[in-house]
């Protein structure tokens, strides 16, 4: 871990770019936030958002959805990856929850559903306006996070600590989104726009191609 960089300061303008940004999945409340994550892993938001409205016309609830079987769900999201799992998992969920607002609100009650791990979980706290119990890493902070130098790791829970570790926690809800935005965006696996990336004053990567100086 790069122990000479002050990355609360370093990330404000990471920060300032993109914190009131939502997320990409195009969701209309909790309920179908919940459902669109779990059927985005492993799998595009764009993809999750073109089968969303038929999915959500015929089940627009949890106790609609509840009433369903996992096969019922299969011509829905058969486009997804481990669909048959996502169906039981999102089946089992509705069961157990009954109705939007019985949604939990914390990391060990949101993990505890079917479906649902950390990285989910934070998402769903950063959306619902909930104080941050991690950071989110999805695999665009598994990209960006190595690249700026911060620790060189693939190992998302790795990461998600290291950044824990060196921000205060009122930066928690944001950054990890933010990161993943500024890989979704510009630091992109090939043909990165380095010279628009509002950290490569602080970047490794940046710095490796002859770019930059890191302070």
């Amino acid at each position: 871990m790069a122990k000479t960089t002050d990355w609360a300061k370093a990330f404000q303008p990471l920060l300032k770019k993109y914190t009131k940004r939502k997320h990409p999945l195009d969701y209309k409340n909790r309920y179908q936030l919940v459902v669109m994550i779990i059927l985005a892993a492993q799998s595009s938001d764009k993809a999750i958002n073109d089968l969303a409205p038929a999915l959500f016309n015929t089940y627009p609830t949890f106790e609609a959805l509840s009433k369903a079987s996992p096969e019922d769900l299969f011509p829905y999201i058969n486009s997804v990856r481990n669909f048959g799992n996502k169906a039981k998992w999102l089946v089992e969920l509705a069961r157990a929850v009954g109705a939007e607002e019985n949604i939990p609100a914390t990391m060990d009650t949101l993990t505890e559903l079917p479906g649902i791990g950390r990285k989910s979980a934070n998402v769903i706290i950063r959306e619902s306006g909930g104080k941050a119990e991690g950071i989110v890493v999805d695999l665009h902070v598994i990209r960006v996070v190595p690249r700026l130098g911060i620790i060189q790791s693939e190992n998302p829970a790795t990461i998600e600590r290291t950044l824990m570790e060196i921000l205060p926690q009122k930066y928690w809800g944001d950054i990890g989104m933010c990161i993943s935005f500024l890989g979704r965006e510009i630091c992109r696996p090939t043909n990165p726009k380095c010279e628009e990336c509002v950290m490569n004053s602080v970047c490794d990567y940046y710095t490796s191609q002859g770019k930059g100086k890191k302070k």
